[in-house]
């Protein structure tokens, strides 16, 4: 087992992980969110840094949220609130398209 630093750029986290072999750039992980659910990432960098100890190159990966991936309504500790924000906002947006489009009644 390798054990890699993922950093994931969707949560501005990082967490060392064991693989059985480093991912390349393009391929697709799935990891488990906060929430227990599981999202597909892909690795957008692969790269080695020197550890701190004799002549050993430790591996490092960056990951992204892949496109189309949603994260389905968690909040900051990690559980699920229910609320459906892109709805919110779509429904915001098309409500102020209509009050403008309609004439003004006195």
């Amino acid at each position: 087992m390798i054990e890699i630093e993922v950093q994931n750029e969707t949560h501005q986290s990082q967490h060392r992980l064991r693989f059985a072999a480093v991912p390349r750039i393009g391929e697709g992980l799935r990891l488990r969110e906060k929430n227990g659910m599981w999202a597909s990432y892909d690795v957008l960098d692969v790269w080695y840094q020197k550890a701190d100890f004799g002549d050993v190159w430790m591996p490092y990966i960056h990951v992204r949220l892949t496109a189309g991936e949603e994260l389905g309504g968690v909040n900051d500790d990690g559980f699920d609130d229910g609320y459906d924000r892109e709805f919110d906002d779509d429904f915001a947006m098309r409500s102020a398209l209509e009050r403008e489009a309609r004439p003004f009644k006195i």
